[in-house]
């Protein structure tokens, strides 16, 4: 599992590869670390290889294509239109290098090349990859950091994305897209915020408490849950240690046992990767006790019967070479929870080169070596289809030859939890 400390060595390795660019006439080494996809889309799938396009068939033959959701897509913006998106500006400048080369990592890998079209770029590619990749796929808006009096924190803010922009893209597009609000709770106007987005049919939220100084255990937040109980929305919120943000001083917040307030008031909560990074301390044990694997904690969340119909999931992120081995053979042992979780590209990290590894999971003997250059030939098409493709592929072979996979149902809207 990749440390927050490894995580800022691979990131100076990163930044000296960037300044090096500087100097060289080179393409930018940003775009081999992230920039996936070589081949156009519109290559998928007539264009595959044989051996890329029987794995590709085999990867959908048993979901209903209608069905296919995707709960995790992330938009970004820097204000082009008047969209009411932006970054932090030590994003922006080479002053804060592991920062600015993290937003330039996820420009290339949204094919953004001009700052001034982030917009329109991201979009733009992101509905060229929903085009071919079957399925709708859920937009998240990302809501401003908070202080407990309901202050905007501008400079703990990573990014905004405002609830209007993904709300603007799905009704262009409902075929392809939903769209998810994000509501800060301890917004002065978070309760009407809700309504309104209720009425214009959003039925889920998003948060990153450890991005958003969001502690979802504080008493500020019950108010927020009875409403979100009252319209039956869904909490859409992360879970473990955050790596692809700022977060370090806040990641307490990821401990999944916090969530525990919003269940009790009854809100269907995803738990994003599914709390995958990190460890965290068991709120229930002694004082001094060690930590515990987030994951592990989430788990035995879900087997406490009365979260049953409540608690669910998301596979978003855990194909990245972050994710231990350890924890995907765990869940894909476990079909008694496999109804209970829902697929997530967590898009554009699937087409961030440097955190995909399919020799990771073939070295744990969870991928069949054979699988490798199919997949390989998906990535560099349409990185979307790649990550679902992947996670249909990972397997635990037992020593009596029977397979477990995750189930079909995962792929597919699940009905406790409508996308709109």
């Amino acid at each position: 599992m990749t440390s927050p400390s490894s995580i800022r060595r691979i990131c100076a390795t990163l930044t000296l590869l960037a300044a090096a660019s500087l100097v060289s006439s080179c393409t930018s080494p940003i775009h081999l670390v992230g920039g996936a996809s070589t081949r156009n889309p519109d290559e998928y799938p007539s264009g595959l290889s044989p051996a890329a396009r029987q794995l590709a068939r085999e990867a959908y033959a048993d979901v209903n294509p209608s069905k296919l959701a995707d709960y995790h897509v992330h938009l970004v913006g820097l204000g082009e239109n008047d969209s009411g998106c932006y970054a932090n500006p030590r994003m922006r400048s080479w002053a804060h290098p592991f920062h600015h080369l993290r937003f330039l990592v996820y420009c290339s890998s949204g094919k953004v090349d001009d700052p001034a079209r982030c917009e329109s770029q991201y979009v733009e590619r992101l509905s060229s990859l929903a085009r071919t990749a079957p399925g709708r796929f859920l937009l998240l808006a990302f809501d401003e950091n908070r202080s407990p009096d309901g202050r905007v924190v501008a400079e703990k803010t990573e990014f905004y994305v405002p609830n209007d922009f993904p709300l603007k893209l799905a009704s262009q597009a409902p075929q392809h897209f939903a769209a998810a609000g994000s509501v800060h709770p301890y917004r002065a106007d978070a309760i009407a915020e809700l309504r309104r987005l209720h009425a214009k049919g959003i039925r889920v939220i998003k948060w990153l408490p450890n991005a958003m100084g969001i502690d979802p255990s504080d008493p500020r937040c019950d108010s927020f849950y009875d409403e979100m109980h009252c319209l039956n929305m869904t909490l859409l919120t992360h879970g473990g240690v955050e790596a692809a943000v700022d977060a370090e001083k806040d990641q307490c917040l990821g401990n999944p046992q916090h969530l525990e307030r919003a269940l009790k008031h009854g809100v269907k909560v995803i738990v994003a990767h599914c709390a995958s990074l990190g460890m965290g301390h068991d709120l229930k044990a002694p004082p001094g006790s060690p930590e515990v694997e987030n994951w592990k904690l989430l788990f035995r969340m879900m087997d406490d019967p009365r979260w049953r119909h409540l608690l669910f999931a998301d596979l978003s992120a855990t194909t990245q070479v972050n994710r231990s081995p350890e924890f995907v053979r765990a869940i894909l042992m476990r079909p008694d929870l496999h109804g209970r979780l829902v697929n997530g590209s967590d898009y554009p990290l699937p087409a961030v080169n440097i955190v995909i590894s399919l020799h990771h999971w073939v070295k744990a003997g969870l991928l069949d070596p054979n699988d490798v250059e199919p997949l390989r030939e998906l990535y560099n098409v349409n990185p979307l289809v790649f990550d679902f493709a992947l996670k249909r592929r990972l397997r635990v072979v037992h020593p009596d030859g029977r397979v477990s996979r995750y189930a079909a149902s995962i792929f597919q809207e699940n009905p406790a939890i409508p996308l709109d």
